[in-house]
C-alpha cells in the first residue's frame, strides 16, 4: 500500500503514459523540455539564417568539419557505451556497468576536449558570442549543448557509484538526450547550406 491506501500497482500508473518509460519518469519530463529549448534555438537559427544566407554560409566555411565529424563519432560511441550499460545493468554485472558508464562519460571528456580545441582555434580567428548572425548564434547553442554534456558527465559519474537498474536508465536516458541533439546540431550549423 502507498501513502494514500492504494495498492502498489495504482502508484506504477500514477505517471501516465511515462509510466512504461525506463528510468524515472522526471528525466523524461526533463528531456522534452530540453528538446524544446534545442529546439527553438534552431528555429531561431533557421530564421536568422533566412534573413542572411550569404553570410552565415561564409561564416560556416570557418567551422572545423572534421572536428564535427569526429565529435559525432565520439558522442555515437559514448551512446553504444551507455546503452551497453544498460544491458549490463539488467543482467546484474555491476562491474561491466561501471566500465561501460565510465566509457561514455570519459568519451564525453574527449568530446569536450576537441570542442575546446576548436572552440580556441575559432576565437583565435576573431569569433566570439560577441560576433553578430553566425558565430553568436553558433557559440550559444554549442555552448548549450557542452553544458549538457558536462552535466551528463556528472550525472553517469553519480550513477557509476549508485548503480541501480533504475539510476542506470534514467542517466543514460540523459545522455543519449545529450547525443541526439548533437547529432541533429552538427548537421543544422555544420553542414547544411
Amino acid at each position: 500500500m502507498n501513502g494514500r491506501g492504494e495498492g502498489a500497482g495504482a502508484a506504477d500508473n500514477s505517471w501516465g503514459p511515462l509510466t512504461g518509460l525506463p528510468g524515472n519518469p522526471l528525466m523524461w519530463i526533463l528531456i522534452a523540455s530540453e528538446l524544446l529549448v534545442f529546439g527553438a534555438a534552431l528555429v531561431g537559427y533557421a530564421g536568422a539564417r533566412f534573413l542572411d544566407p550569404v553570410g552565415f554560409a561564409a561564416a560556416q566555411d570557418q567551422l572545423d568539419r572534421l572536428a564535427g565529424t569526429v565529435n559525432t563519432a565520439v558522442l555515437l560511441t559514448s551512446g553504444l557505451f551507455a546503452a551497453l550499460a544498460v544491458s549490463a545493468a539488467r543482467s546484474h554485472e555491476v562491474a561491466r556497468v561501471r566500465w561501460m558508464l565510465t566509457a561514455a562519460a570519459g568519451l564525453g571528456v574527449v568530446f569536450l576536449g576537441v570542442k575546446g580545441v576548436e572552440y580556441h582555434a575559432e576565437i583565435a580567428a576573431g569569433y566570439s558570442l560577441e560576433t553578430p548572425g553566425f558565430f553568436m548564434i553558433y557559440f550559444l547553442i554549442t555552448g548549450f549543448h557542452a553544458l549538457h554534456v558536462v552535466a551528463g558527465i556528472i550525472v553517469l559519474a553519480l550513477v557509476v557509484v549508485w548503480p541501480s537498474l533504475e539510476n542506470v536508465e534514467t542517466g543514460t536516458a540523459f545522455w543519449h538526450m545529450v547525443d541526439l541533439v548533437w547529432v541533429v546540431v552538427f548537421p543544422v550549423l555544420y553542414l547544411l547550406r
